[in-house]
């Protein structure tokens, strides 16, 4: 089973969910930021995939359930359950191996594409995949790869946008978002900048880009379901 942690209830799995039911994999969601119970123990759990927020990965007073994640991202690392963390997700998976997580020099928000460094194009998600990669960005924090991790990605914007601890990878940009889920988010987090000529083109390539994104979406969630049957 896959298990899904959601941190605000407008950011969950998307494609991801909806592959992982084509593929026959069993998943739950946990939705943190709604008061739901996190798992005490990884026991009967194949793999865990931690989604994306608003929030600041250290801003654990005012959302205590941040800490409780970090346990669970630390206690997977070390038992060797495959995680993949995107966006917020990584920042707290980077966060629990000791790395920093601080603002970006610059917020990216929108269609963008990362470049898969050399190492990456060998690495066991990216495989597959072309050396550039269309993706979907909405951060201003960004993490520091931790001590024994992997760069595997970056972008023009921000130098971290991938690695690899173990079996565990950190994605800071998108790769589960529906055309739907990005008209959610315009709404929920931009409501005054719906006119802005930057977010409505974000917003007419929606579909258009959907369709592109899907296709990096299964080939790079496809090899991580892999994992489960190692």
């Amino acid at each position: 089973m896959i298990l899904f942690l959601k941190n605000i209830s407008i950011e969950g799995p998307g494609l991801l969910q909806e592959l992982a039911e084509e593929q026959g994999v069993q998943t739950a969601i946990i939705d943190a930021g709604e008061g739901m119970t996190l798992p005490r123990s990884l026991d009967g759990i194949d793999a865990l995939v931690v989604l994306g927020g608003p929030m600041n990965a250290d801003d654990e007073e005012k959302y205590p359930f941040l800490c409780e994640e970090k346990n669970i991202l630390r206690e997977a690392v070390k038992r060797d359950v495959p995680v993949l963390g995107i966006c917020l997700g990584a920042q707290l998976l980077a966060r629990s191996l000791g790395a920093e997580v601080r603002k970006n020099a610059c917020r990216e928000i929108g269609w963008s594409e990362v470049l898969i460094e050399s190492g990456g194009q060998d690495d066991f998600l990216f495989k597959g995949l072309p050396e550039v990669i269309p993706v979907f960005q909405w951060h201003e924090d960004a993490f520091e790869v931790p001590e024994g991790g992997i760069l595997l990605a970056r972008s023009r914007k921000c130098p971290h946008q991938a690695f690899r601890y173990g079996r565990a990878w950190g994605l800071q940009f998108h790769i589960e978002v529906t055309a739907s889920m990005v008209r959610e988010w315009a709404r929920a987090y931009v409501p005054d900048k719906l006119d802005n000529p930057d977010i409505s083109e974000m917003l007419m390539r929606a579909s258009e880009m959907e369709a592109e994104l899907r296709t990096v979406a299964e080939s790079l969630f496809s090899n991580f379901l892999r994992l489960l049957k190692l």
